[in-house]
């Protein structure tokens, strides 16, 4: 068992290589020769990474990773996320039981019968999004007019947040999740957004409603401030993750004609082929992180109590052990064992609404716009390789 620190093989996050749908190529390559290896992080650190499928799953379900980012040694892929970890914690960076304590308060909003109950409303705004975008007109941008407005619009209507102020929450939100965004820029954008959650907090306690916050307020045994900060969690990642999903989703539909033709003759495939995408395109593209509590063997190597880890799923999501050909788009593959929204205690709570998005989304894109195609050249398309979670900026399409 190597005990040794290894010399890091690269600096972490790596640049992408010509296909912007695959990880870079020093994460696949460091897959094949040295699957748990030591990388630079923005700051001079170094911090373990982790690229096939069976050690992220071992890492994600293992105890002795924590994923506390105050504990010493835990890795930040820039100044801006150590200072998003900061102030406030969310319950995504906490572990049991203060973990559990907080996210038994949402499980219930997100089970998948409550979700699936949304489906007509969800299916209303995507009809009616579209109707905006396309009278009139033969082209426009797929993400402001209808990526990114459908997911804000549902969690908006889900937690009790008034649309109308969608520009200032959504900037808010590119600034947090910007890698190159400096610790000063994200705690004003923290604070801003957090000092508006918290307003909107104290308002339900006097005007309640039908909204997840108002129901938080109700319980009686969470600050206002606590119920900010989860409030801010869900509204960041429940309109940015699906929003790039979508855009990204049908850009690579578009690159694989047959994989577009193959849905949109059988609709009733979407399920599967939301996760086929899901794992295809693995959003998270900078890995899911962890500090280890104490000394552990995994994949030949000894890490010590202290050391941090990021687990690549965008590599584990194409590791040829459990999908072969996974480098190709098919959506007839069965890629339910993908770790998209990553596994164990942490994996992501509103997976089940994001599924029920991206299903409606595609299907009503590519029902409703037989003739879509892009709009510019696909050189054109700028990729949000600088964001946390990747994307494109724009997608200028044709129909």
């Amino acid at each position: 068992m190597a005990t040794a620190a290894k010399t890091p093989r690269f600096s972490h996050p790596a640049a992408r290589d010509t296909c912007p749908f695959a990880p870079p190529p020093a994460y696949r390559q460091a897959q094949q020769e040295e699957p748990v290896s030591r990388v630079t992080l923005w700051d001079g650190s170094t911090t373990w990474l982790v690229t096939r499928h069976e050690d992220v799953k071992a890492v994600l379900t293992d105890r002795r990773f924590s994923s506390d980012s105050t504990r010493p040694g835990f890795p930040f892929i820039s100044a801006g996320a150590r200072q998003l970890n900061a102030g406030q914690p969310t319950f995504i960076r906490m572990d049991d039981p203060e973990h559990s304590r907080l996210r038994r308060m949402l499980t219930g909003e997100f089970m998948i019968k409550k979700v699936e109950a949304l489906r007509p409303e969800v299916q209303r705004i995507a009809d009616e999004l579209l109707d905006r975008m396309t009278e009139g007109r033969s082209s426009a941008d797929l993400v402001r007019e209808f990526a990114l407005p459908l997911p804000s619009l549902v969690i908006c209507l889900l937690l009790g947040v008034p649309y109308q102020d969608h520009a200032f929450f959504q900037e808010c939100s590119r600034v947090l999740l910007r890698r190159e965004s400096s610790a000063e820029e994200v705690i004003d954008a923290q604070a801003r957004l957090t000092d508006y959650l918290i307003r909107l907090t104290e308002a339900k306690r006097s005007e309640p409603d039908d909204g997840i916050l108002s129901r938080l307020v109700e319980r009686g045994d969470l600050s206002t401030e606590e119920i900010g900060a989860m409030g801010r969690l869900l509204l960041v990642a429940g309109h940015e993750t699906t929003a790039n999903m979508t855009a990204l989703s049908v850009l690579a539909l578009l690159r694989n004609p047959e994989q577009l033709d193959h849905l949109r003759r059988h609709p009733e495939s979407a399920p599967g082929a939301v996760e086929e995408l899901l794992r295809y395109l693995t959003i998270v593209h900078s890995g899911l992180t962890r500090v280890a509590t104490e000394d552990v063997d995994l994949g030949g190597v000894r890490i010590r109590a202290g050391e941090g880890v990021v687990c690549m799923v965008n590599t584990a999501n194409r590791d040829e052990q459990e999908f072969p050909g996974g480098d190709e788009l098919d959506l007839t593959r069965d890629a339910r064992r993908h770790l998209a929204f990553g596994f164990g205690v942490h994996q992501c709570l509103g997976q089940p609404l994001a599924r029920l998005e991206l299903q409606i989304a595609l299907n009503t894109v590519l029902r409703r716009l037989p003739g879509l195609r892009l709009a510019v050249p696909f050189e054109e398309i700028a990729f949000r390789g600088e964001m946390l979670i990747y994307g494109v900026h724009e997608l200028p399409v044709a129909w």
